[in-house]
Order: structure tokens, then C-alpha cells, then sequence
């Protein structure tokens, strides 16, 4: 395997403006009535330093190709794995913006479904040149043989009831997919291309985004406590939802964090996250 160790510390600096139509787009898709919020919601600098990329420079998965600022993986499969989370201070609108990247690990590690490359960036978010926003973003690269989890059958699952302080529901459709695609100008076809889904890379249906499931996390927290203000946050995806699946968003709260989930109807855990806040 190759090392791409002489891409680490590799940097990138884009700027952007915190403009309010991203922003009225998300809170749309959520359903949410305050289209103009005064500082950005958590996770929406996620709409901004989008990657512009003409047609003829996106790879067959519709990203843009590797080889810019992320290293050239052979793998193919690519999915945000998690990120870890620290809120500084709020965003407003109507204000530059500033991302500042580098890379700071890749790692080839052996799994059971195969090899995988996990790339660590670190994301700094400045406004008005103050750092709001530090990120941590792993990134996963799996070979083409890979097994795609599928869908479980509750038969095949043991699951321990965990508790909780709260259990919504968001419905997942084609139709949001496309949408939540769309305002985050993300080219991947596994979110709304069913034949290349499930023809290409093995998949069931259509795949959640991973940023869309913890979106809900931390928005469903924002709505039972309007009132916290959250410090931290960090999330990780282990298991695919598709577009077919019924899921729920937990959370279990505690006095200064705590624990939110994303579980299928069938008990089988999706993404776990962990969240800390102040009074």
C-alpha cells in the first residue's frame, strides 16, 4: 500500500460570506419557522466553503477527483466517518468567513470488511478573523470489495434498551436527499443516483449523509433545550441509513453533556454522538 505520510500538514485556506439563503434552504428542509436566524445555527458552517468544481474535474462518484488538497486514494468508496467539535464563539450573519485546513493524519487500517485509508483534517473557522469553530473531520476511503452493510433483519440484532430523555422522529425521503445534495452542493451520486447506488457501489438504496443525520441530532437537542449553549459536540456514523429505513433521534441528557443516538426501528444504532453544553 501506498504512504501518503508527506501529505500530512498539507494546508488550505478558503474565505466565504455567511450569507443568509444557505441558511432560510436548511431551516426549509427542517421545517423550522425562524428563516433568519442572527447567528448561524450549529453544523451550518457545513453550507459555506463549498468545493466549486467544474463537471469535467468530477470523479465518476461525482466528487471532485483526489489529488487537490485531499491525497489521491485509490479506494473508491469515500464517507464521512465523524467529527469532533469545539463551538468558540457564534457565527452572525452577514459576515466573512474563513476556513482554514490541514490535513493531520492518514492512516491505512485492516477491518474485517476489508483495508480503508482514514484521512483526519482539521478544520479552523474564523469570523470577523475571531476563531469560532475548530474541527476535527475524518474521512474513510474502502477498496471497491468492501461489504456494504445492509439492512438487519430485528431477528439478527441484539440490542440492550438503553434510556433516554427524548425520541423523535424526522422522515427520510428521495425528495430530502436531493434537497440536503443540493444546498450543500454535494455531487455524490450514492444520495440520489439509485442505479449507481446500488449497481456501483453495492448499496441496498439511496444513503443518508452522514453531516444530515448528525444535523438532526444537534437540532433536535437545540429544540428540547433551547437554552443550553453547546461547547462541544462529536459524532460518528456506524451504520448506513438508507432511504427506505425508519429511524429514530435520542438523546439522553445529562447535567453538562450529554449522549444522543440515531437508531432504526430494528434497535440497530447508526450514529452515536456525544454533546457538552453550558447553562
Amino acid at each position: 500500500m501506498e504512504n501518503y505520510s508527506n501529505w500530512i500538514g498539507k494546508k488550505e485556506i478558503l474565505e466565504d460570506y455567511s450569507d443568509h439563503r444557505p441558511i432560510a434552504m436548511m431551516q426549509t428542509l427542517l421545517n423550522e419557522e425562524n428563516k433568519s436566524p442572527a447567528d448561524l445555527p450549529h453544523l451550518y458552517h457545513w453550507l459555506y466553503f463549498l468545493p466549486l468544481v467544474n463537471g469535467q474535474d468530477l470523479a465518476v462518484d461525482g466528487h471532485p477527483k483526489k489529488g487537490g488538497f485531499l491525497p489521491p486514494i485509490p479506494f473508491p468508496k469515500r464517507m464521512w466517518a465523524g467529527s469532533r467539535l469545539q463551538f468558540i464563539k457564534p457565527i452572525a450573519a452577514h459576515k466573512p468567513i474563513r476556513r482554514e485546513s490541514e490535513i493531520l493524519k492518514v492512516e491505512l487500517k485492516h477491518g474485517k470488511s476489508g483495508d480503508m485509508y482514514f484521512v483526519t483534517v482539521q478544520h479552523s473557522i474564523y469570523a470577523d478573523n475571531e476563531l469560532a469553530i475548530i474541527e476535527e473531520q475524518d474521512i474513510v476511503y474502502r477498496d471497491a470489495t468492501n461489504q456494504v452493510q445492509g439492512t438487519m433483519q430485528p431477528s439478527a440484532i441484539t440490542v440492550e434498551a438503553k434510556a433516554f430523555d427524548y425520541k423523535k422522529s424526522f422522515p427520510i425521503d428521495p425528495v430530502t436527499l436531493f434537497r440536503y445534495s443540493a444546498v450543500t452542493f454535494n455531487g455524490h451520486r450514492i444520495h440520489y443516483d439509485r442505479p449507481y447506488a446500488t449497481q456501483e457501489e453495492g448499496y441496498p438504496g439511496l444513503v443518508v449523509h452522514g453531516p444530515l443525520l448528525a444535523t438532526l441530532l444537534i437540532h433536535h437537542f437545540k429544540q428540547e433545550h433551547p437554552d443550553k449553549k453547546i461547547t462541544c459536540f462529536e459524532f460518528r456514523a456506524v451504520n448506513p441509513v438508507f432511504d427506505f429505513d425508519n429511524f429514530q433521534i435520542y438523546g439522553r441528557i445529562e447535567q453538562e453533556n450529554g449522549e444522543l443516538w440515531i437508531e432504526k426501528n430494528n434497535g440497530q444504532i447508526c450514529m452515536k454522538a456525544k454533546i457538552s453544553f453550558k447553562e
